[in-house]
């Protein structure tokens, strides 16, 4: 990888800046290609001098795509959205990555898409994860698609915000608190991108779904982390009328859920029995138990210095 010139569509995002770091450690040279480059230039403290290019990039025109990969020896996109735009930026997007890929002459290229990616999937996030998928392939054969279930890091959306309702509201309500989950560490999913994108010959063609070692339910997370924050169990399981009655005004200002996520949460999001994911890549998956307490410490009453167990 040494002095190879990856390009990161996206690289500024959650799991970017973690495949970023990966590639530093191995050498590359790092394109981050997004469309506001400058929320990605805290990157630039984490590599070396010289190692880190940025490049202003739409992901819905093939011209600016294409100029952003030109020279690149390696791939990866990185790009998602839960808006509008799912249709312009998980296939029409996904679609102009690998063909600048393919035309640029790059050797390899990952797609990350998500667990739950389906043709037929009821939710437009799941239809249009399975489409991207068949644009990159048709383009580029060889792309290494990867697919995780939810994430969980330091920065993370997910975790972060259950831990954050907790902690403020003397009640918390739970939307299918009975779907099933299995978080995958952002910095294990990192690192299966960088083995992929290093060994195409080896990962090239494939897909991998990408899923944590434990399998917990929406419930089950939450009482978790008020028992590691040190909230009190105050929670009320909203019936499914209920939780479909409020996704269907997501599309308002500071709805909890939107209807297609909503939608989402009628299904597990779990590997597939018998799919390959992270052993395929030598890569132990890290249980969030021996990680998320080191950040989530900040939510509990008097961060650092509260007790466990103490009134909130």
């Amino acid at each position: 990888m040494k002095d190879r010139l990856v390009t990161l569509i996206g690289g500024g995002g959650f799991l970017g800046r973690y495949v970023a770091q990966e590639l530093y450690r191995a050498g590359a040279r790092v394109r981050i290609a997004q469309t506001r480059p400058r929320d990605a230039w805290f990157l630039k403290t984490q590599g070396g001098l010289g190692q880190t290019q940025f490049a202003a990039t739409d992901t819905t025109r093939a011209d600016s795509v294409a100029r952003a990969i030109e020279g690149s020896d390696l791939v990866v996109n990185l790009a998602g959205t839960f808006g509008s735009a799912m249709q312009k930026v998980h296939v029409d997007g996904a679609r102009n990555v690998a063909e600048a890929a393919r035309n640029a002459g790059a050797t390899a290229l990952v797609h990350i898409s998500a667990i739950g990616a389906d043709s037929d999937s009821d939710s437009a996030y799941g239809r249009s994860k399975a489409q991207g998928e068949q644009a990159v392939l048709g383009a580029f054969p060889n792309a290494t698609i990867l697919r995780p279930s939810v994430m969980f890091g330091r920065e993370d959306a997910f975790v972060n915000r259950f831990a954050g309702l907790i902690a403020a509201a003397p009640v918390v309500p739970v939307l299918r608190g009975e779907a099933r989950f299995q978080p995958a560490y952002v910095a294990d999913v990192a690192a299966a991108v960088v083995k992929a994108i290093e060994d195409p010959a080896t990962y090239g063609g494939h897909l991998y779904e990408l899923g944590g070692p434990d399998v917990v339910t929406m419930a089950e997370l939450h009482r978790w982390i008020a028992a590691t924050i040190g909230r009190p169990d105050r929670f009320v399981a909203l019936p499914d009328a209920l939780g479909g009655l409020i996704a269907t005004f997501g599309a308002l200002p500071g709805a909890p859920i939107t209807r297609d996520q909503w939608l989402m949460l009628q299904h597990d999001n779990v590997a597939a029995a018998g799919s390959e994911g992270f052993a395929a890549f030598g890569i132990t998956p890290t249980p969030l138990a021996t990680v998320a307490p080191a950040w989530l410490v900040r939510f509990r009453r008097h961060g650092r210095f509260g007790r466990l167990g103490a009134a909130a």
